[in-house]
């Protein structure tokens, strides 16, 4: 069994210090931010979920370069991400002292504004079985099942662009959670067409070993043969790599992956990463070779954002450097209309021209991430070109489930 000693980097195990909304008055004093943008981030994250650890303060964040700083706003709340007329209120709910009922009907109502679930992901994608609506699971493709395992509904961070944020505000109306681990099991029984299963959330990787092999080891039995890959959507990589390299359980979740593998079943972890700053410490490094080392592949993806990643040039670095490390870049997203997207959005003429800059920018082998993509009730829609008919200009736009184009 590989070791993390077995590598050019050793780590003594580090202990995870989380920090919500509650410590932004201590971190404001700890690394010099001044006072009103503390208010500003009290602000934001009395509606949108914020949680960030010592990993990404210490190491990945350059606060000499505060509030510009990619990952700063990758972790952390900006006034801009709330349209002025819900900042101004909840600032005046807090200033004012409202009620603890008024300030709460406020926010509530804020987040119902702000498409908690886009594309009908709760009306459209929750399956049935004998009848009954199947709760943590989607099936919005054909060959692949989408599972939420409730003890995989956080992470280690939160990002603040997160289309998922209503997953971590608390309210269970609107979070997706399996309550029983024998669902996922279930449903593919009657459902032999399924190959792919991607375990995802929040984010699995938060889960101790023992309780990921108690989702995923009945799937690989004989009677689940039909299921081929599975797949692990984590941020882990960025947020947390210790969890493959000094955790308490990291050499039993490198044995569980040896053993996924050897069961004859695809492991791949799709990875999310934004920037090419969350690659630049030893540690990811060392976590994306032990993963590789047992036997999982590593796909990348992550939507484009602007103040985060809205340049060629961050884009042709982050994938040449992926490739280098042994990644596969996957996907380039649009991003949602959910959330903080009015901050977040490019245009998708934008979006295509800095797509297709980045990639001729790098070689062959990493020309493998597709985009800009959407999420959309089709499936998956790639923007593939824009044409011109009768001097009008239109985008041609890809169904990836179909396999055809039409020009909308």
């Amino acid at each position: 069994m590989l070791m993390a000693k077995d590598f050019v980097y050793e780590y003594e195990k580090e202990k995870m210090t989380v920090y919500t909304s509650r410590d932004l008055d201590d971190l404001g004093k700890l690394k010099g931010i001044d006072d009103k943008l503390i208010f500003e981030m009290k602000v934001v994250s009395e509606v949108l979920p914020f949680r960030v650890n010592n990993y990404v303060i210490d190491q990945l964040i350059n606060w000499d370069n505060v509030p510009n700083d990619p990952i700063f706003q990758l972790t952390f709340p900006q006034k801009g991400m709330l349209k002025d007329i819900y900042f101004d209120q909840v600032a005046k709910s807090i200033t004012e002292c409202w009620s603890k009922e008024q300030h709460k009907e406020l926010i509530r109502n804020i987040r119902l504004e702000l498409n908690p679930h886009p594309a009908g992901q709760l009306e459209k994608n929750i399956p049935t079985l004998n009848g009954q609506e199947v709760q943590g699971i989607q099936h919005k493709y054909t060959n692949t099942v989408l599972f939420f395992p409730s003890s995989g509904q956080t992470c280690h961070s939160y990002c603040s662009f997160c289309f998922r944020w209503a997953q971590f505000i608390g309210d269970t109306d609107l979070r997706m959670a399996a309550r029983e681990s024998d669902q996922l099991q279930q449903y593919l029984r009657s459902h032999p067409e399924v190959t792919d299963i991607l375990i995802t959330g929040g984010d699995p990787m938060v889960m101790k070993t023992k309780k990921l092999r108690a989702y995923i080891e009945p799937l690989l039995a004989e009677e689940f043969s039909h299921i081929r890959t599975i797949r692990v959507g984590t941020k882990a990589l960025s947020f947390w790599p210790q969890r493959f390299v000094s955790d308490d359980d990291s050499d039993e979740l490198m044995e569980f992956f040896r053993e996924i593998k050897a069961s004859g079943k695809h492991l791949a972890l799709m990875a999310h990463y934004n920037h090419w700053q969350e690659l630049s410490t030893d540690i990811s490094h060392s976590a994306i070779k032990r993963v590789l080392n047992a036997g999982a592949v590593i796909r990348s993806q992550g939507p484009l954002l602007r103040n985060i990643n809205d340049s060629p040039e961050i884009w042709s670095r982050l994938w040449q450097e992926q490739v280098e490390l042994g990644i596969i870049p996957y996907y380039m997203f649009v991003e949602r209309d959910t959330g903080a997207c009015n901050y977040f959005e490019v245009p998708l003429f934008k979006a295509w021209k800095i797509y297709q800059s980045a990639i001729q920018k790098v070689s062959g082998v990493a020309r493998t991430a597709r985009g800009p993509s959407m999420s959309a009730d089709p499936g998956k829609v790639e923007i593939q070109g824009i044409i011109e008919i009768e001097r009008e200009k239109y985008f041609v736009l890809r169904e990836g489930l179909k396999k055809t184009s039409r020009i909308w």
